[in-house]
């Protein structure tokens, strides 16, 4: 029931943030370190998860480029259903509304992307996203993303959280080899000096 009720009001609180327009992360277009990644992939059959993935821009970007293996998930439905309107040919069963930590697939990549951010940031919390993250990929999945290198404040409401390498590398370094994790060279202009990019590949 817990669990239930937990989801719920994640469910609540981001539906509010979309319906009210509240949405600073959005920056309307595939984040730059993120399509640059993409643009190198030459797989189209990867089969590609986007967890909390908002607006997904990244996921429409892959679909225009042939990928279309690729799902997207968010616990709310505002966003899942304005990317149905924005891609029409997107196939709707490949749109995914819930809990990233009760799903079940797997997949051969994972993006991140202001994901892990928007948890409060517990310990129990980012040890949980972590051991998710690699339960949902396959044997040699990768977990690609970027994570922000800002300082903790101690308040448990104000989004984005962020972190250190050296406290992403404390959950990550169990589950995953490092392939590279370091700062973002690319990043969009109002968050440079602030990212880390990161590829993991799962052990």
């Amino acid at each position: 029931m817990s669990n239930l009720k937990n989801t719920n009001s994640e469910n609540e609180f981001w539906s509010k943030r979309y319906e009210e327009g509240r949405t600073g992360w959005d920056i309307g277009f595939p984040s730059t370190p993120l399509k640059m990644y993409i643009d190198q992939l030459e797989n189209k059959d990867l089969k590609i998860l986007i967890p909390g993935a908002g607006n997904a821009y990244e996921a429409e970007y892959l679909f225009v480029q042939g990928f279309k293996n690729v799902f997207v998930l968010d616990i709310s439905k505002a966003p899942l259903e304005a990317f149905q309107k924005r891609n029409p040919d997107f196939p709707s069963g490949q749109l995914l509304q819930g809990n990233f930590f009760e799903h079940e697939e797997r997949y051969d990549l994972i993006f991140e992307q202001t994901f892990f951010c928007s948890f409060p940031p517990l310990k129990n919390k980012r040890i949980l996203y972590a051991e998710t993250m690699a339960r949902l990929l396959l044997p040699k999945g990768k977990l690609v993303g970027v994570w922000f290198d800002i300082p903790l404040t101690g308040d448990l409401v104000k989004r984005p959280f962020g972190g250190t390498r050296e406290e992403y590398l404390s959950y990550l370094s169990f589950h995953f080899e490092i392939v590279v994790f370091e700062k973002c060279h690319n990043s969009i202009e109002p968050r440079k000096g602030s990212e880390l990019f990161g590829i993991f590949q799962k052990k």
